[in-house]
C-alpha cells in the first residue's frame, strides 16, 4: 500500500492520519520543519509543547531514531510507545533539563493516574518520527500516558545510565497510542485555541478522559517470513556489536548457550527458572526453563526449551536445527531459538505456517535487546560479555 504524503504547503490545513508522511521544506534550514505548520509548535527539539509546564495545552514528541542509547520505539501490534526523556547526558539532575522535558513527563503521568478532573488537564500527545529524508516526519498517532499493562508503576521509570564513567538518570516513559486513525484538523484548531474538550475530539480520546479506559490502536501481524537482511543488522555499528558477540563465543558453543540464556531473560523478564543442560547430553535443548505468567497464588508457570546457535552471519540456521527444537517441545511448551545469525527461509516458513510456538531471536534482535538494556556499542557489549561470561 502506498504511503499517503502531505506536501509542505498543505500541512497547515491537513488532518493527521496515522502512518502518513508530512513533508518538510527543501530550503535546507530550520524553516523546513513541518511541525510548526501542522501544530503551531516550535521548530526544534524532541519535546515541543504549547502552554506552560503547569498548564499544558498540547505535547508533541518527536524521535529521530538516531540515538542508539535511547531507542524510542512504537510496538504497532500492541500500540505501546516507549519514549526516553531529555536528560541524555551526565551533568544534570533528572528534572533539570533545558526544555523541561522530564518535568513535563512527570506532570502528565501524575495527572493521568488521577481522577477525571485531573485527566482533563492532560494535554493531547502527538507522536512523530523522522523519516530520514530532509525534515519529513511520519505521524505515529495520538497518545495518552500509561498503558493497559497491570504494572502501571513501570509506565514512567527513572533509569540509570553510565557515560564517560559518570552515572546519571533519565526517564523511560510508556504511552498508549489510542484508536484515532484520523485526527481532524478542526479538533487541532480547537486544541490550539485552548479548548480540546469539544465534540470534534476523537472519541477514543474523549472516552479516556471520561473513564480512564484506553482503546488502543493495535494491529495484527500477518504471517511473515523475515528475510535474511531483516534478521541481520544493516547499520555498521550494529554489525560490529553482533560481531563482538560472535567472536567472543565462536570457539565456545556452550559459553554461547549461557549468553543465550541471559538474552532470553532480557527478552522475557518473568522467566522464573532457566537451567542449562549438559553439553554432551542436551538432547536438542540447550536450556530448559519456566516462564511465570501472573503473580502470587493466581500465577501459572509455563515450560519452555531454548536452543542457541552461534553462527557467523554467512551461515543461516536451517531446517535441521529448527526441527530439532520443535521435535522436543512437549504439549503446552514453547521454544526460544537464539542465534547470532539468521533463520533460513524454509525453516522460518515451517515455524510460521505450521504455527509452532517458537520465538526466533536473530542477530538483529540480539543487538536490539542489548541496546534496550543499555549496551548500545561494541565496546559496551565487550564489557558486558567479560563481566558476565569470563572463563
Amino acid at each position: 500500500m502506498d504511503v499517503m504524503t502531505i506536501s509542505f504547503s498543505d500541512a497547515g490545513s491537513a488532518d493527521l492520519r496515522v502512518d502518513s508522511v508530512y513533508r518538510g521544506g527543501r530550503m535546507g534550514n530550520a524553516g523546513d520543519d513541518p511541525l510548526p505548520h501542522l501544530l503551531e509548535v516550535s521548530n526544534a527539539g524532541g519535546f515541543r509543547y504549547r502552554g506552560q509546564i503547569d498548564s499544558l495545552e498540547m505535547v508533541v514528541l518527536t524521535s529521530s531514531g538516531s540515538e542508539p542509547d535511547w531507542p524510542d520505539m512504537l510496538d504497532r501490534e500492541t500500540g505501546v510507545y516507549t519514549y526516553f526523556g531529555d536528560n541524555r547526558r551526565p551533568g544534570r539532575d533528572l528534572h533539570d533539563t533545558p526544555r523541561k522535558g522530564n518535568e513535563l513527563l512527570k506532570r502528565v503521568f501524575e495527572l493521568a493516574s488521577s481522577g477525571v478532573e485531573e485527566r482533563r488537564k492532560v494535554p493531547p500527545v502527538f507522536l512523530f518520527a523522522s523519516t530520514g529524508e530532509w525534515r519529513d516526519v511520519v505521524f505515529l498517532g495520538l497518545a495518552v500516558p500509561g498503558t493497559l499493562d497491570v504494572r502501571a508503576s513501570e509506565d514512567l521509570v527513572a533509569i540509570w545510565r553510565v557515560s564517560g564513567g559518570r552515572r546519571f538518570q533519565n526517564y523511560r516513559a510508556r504511552f498508549s497510542v489510542i484508536d484515532a486513525p484520523v485526527v481532524p484538523r478542526v479538533w487541532i484548531e480547537d486544541v490550539v485555541a485552548g479548548n480540546p474538550h469539544t465534540t470534534n475530539a476523537p472519541e477514543a480520546w474523549s472516552s479516556w478522559i471520561r473513564t480512564g479506559q484506553r482503546r488502543m490502536l493495535t494491529s495484527t501481524r500477518s504471517v511473515e517470513f523475515r528475510k535474511r537482511e531483516e534478521q541481520i543488522p544493516g547499520d555498521s555499528g550494529d554489525q560490529a556489536t553482533l560481531r563482538r558477540v560472535y567472536e567472543y563465543f565462536k570457539e565456545d558453543s556452550y559459553g554461547f548457550e549461557r549468553c543465550a540464556a541471559e538474552l532470553a531473560k532480557l527478552l522475557l523478564p518473568d522467566i522464573a527458572e532457566l537451567d542449562l543442560t549438559r553439553p554432551s547430553r542436551d538432547g536438542g535443548r540447550d536450556a530448559i526453563g519456566k516462564l511465570r505468567i501472573g503473580s502470587g497464588s493466581s500465577g501459572i508457570v509455563v515450560d519452555f526449551a531454548l536452543e542457541a546457535k552461534c553462527y557467523a552471519t554467512s551461515k543461516g540456521v536451517g531446517v535441521r536445527d529448527v526441527s530439532r527444537l520443535i521435535s522436543r517441545l512437549r504439549h503446552r511448551q514453547f521454544g526460544i531459538l537464539v542465534t547470532t545469525s539468521y533463520v533460513g527461509l524454509q525453516a522460518y516458513r515451517e515455524v510460521k505456517e505450521d504455527q509452532h510456538p517458537v520465538i526466533v531471536v536473530s542477530g538483529a534482535d540480539v543487538v536490539e535487546l542489548l541496546r534496550a538494556n543499555g549496551y548500545s556499542s561494541a565496546e559496551a557489549v565487550r564489557m558486558w560479555l567479560e563481566e558476565k561470561f569470563a572463563p
